[in-house]
């Protein structure tokens, strides 16, 4: 890797690895671990998502941590926003960064929204004229990018397909999501290479799971590919609850170790990583899911130096 070589991480903490929760995780537990993430360097979090409390109740505080976390400072505060109603709720509470989230699986997206893919985009219109009138920064994830739980190995073609259409409602950014922990760095290399074909100037973002053991790998494949953009979640903790055997995220402490150590810098201290971490485990009281979570202390050599 490039000396200069630097990744954007994003924090999905809060909301994808909260989502998944069987109890409801209070506010200001949220907030003071937040604000952890936030001192230990990262600048982008995923902090909930403007869906319906009855379907996702852990994201019945969306708005209140939105306010509350001070939206359009230093940090990026990305909540979810799936139709014209998320849009005016995210709007209402100051959110300045926003994600749209589409299956390119129709099995998946019947299970996550309701409908298939082709609707779920149809509904994004709205949306999306409110959030760019408001100047609102909007991204994008493809669910389901690699593999769909209800309906095999997603085409790149499919996802490249999907991404147009995101394009054209003005989405800045797309991440691309192995929803169940399936793909391996084949999987990654073909899809990202395809996208990025159609796409030069779009940045690519990954958002990876960990069920099988491959979010690493495939981070690593990504990092070779040129991906500097990822999303992870402390501890590892997290999945989505409308896709059978999903299992937790790669662990943000489990990425920055492997960016630090092949020479990739992250602007995070894993000194202070490692303290918001013993909070989580001791909120959650159990075990988190990321390798390092497993040991006592940082290795040594992934402990910061310059542009770490």
């Amino acid at each position: 890797m490039d000396a200069t070589d630097q990744v954007l991480i994003t924090d999905v903490l809060l909301r994808d690895g909260f989502q998944i929760e069987p109890v409801v995780i209070p506010t200001a537990d949220k907030l003071r671990l937040a604000y952890g993430l936030m001192d230990a360097g990262l600048t982008s979090l995923e902090v909930g998502s403007f869906v319906h409390p009855d379907k996702v109740p852990q994201m019945a505080d969306t708005d209140t941590l939105v306010r509350r976390l001070r939206p359009g400072e230093s940090v990026a505060l990305h909540t979810l926003v799936f139709n014209e109603r998320g849009a005016l709720r995210a709007l209402a509470a100051g959110a300045r960064h926003v994600r749209f989230v589409v299956s390119a699986s129709d099995g998946h997206s019947r299970a996550n929204a309701g409908v298939p893919t082709r609707d779920a985009l149809a509904r994004l219109w709205p949306a999306a004229g409110l959030l760019s009138e408001a100047a609102v920064h909007v991204e994008a994830t493809i669910a389901t990018a690699f593999v769909c739980p209800f309906d095999g190995e997603t085409g790149p073609d499919r996802v490249v397909e999907v991404a147009e259409e995101l394009i054209a409602l003005g989405v800045k950014v797309i991440h691309l999501a192995d929803t169940i922990g399936a793909a391996g760095p084949a999987h990654i290399r073909r899809t990202v290479t395809a996208v990025r074909a159609a796409f030069p100037e779009l940045p690519i973002g990954l958002h990876l799971h960990n069920t099988y053991g491959m979010a690493s790998a495939n981070a690593w494949e990504a990092l070779r590919l040129g991906v500097r953009r990822f999303d992870a979640s402390l501890g590892g903790v997290g999945g989505c609850p409308f896709a059978p055997g999903a299992a937790g995220n790669i662990g943000t402490d489990d990425l920055v170790n492997l960016c630090h150590q092949v020479g990739v810098a992250t602007g995070i201290d894993p000194g202070k990583l490692v303290a918001v971490r013993d909070e989580l485990r001791a909120l959650l009281g159990r075990r988190l899911d990321s390798a390092l979570s497993a040991v006592p202390a940082w290795p040594v050599a992934l402990r910061p130096g310059p542009g770490a």
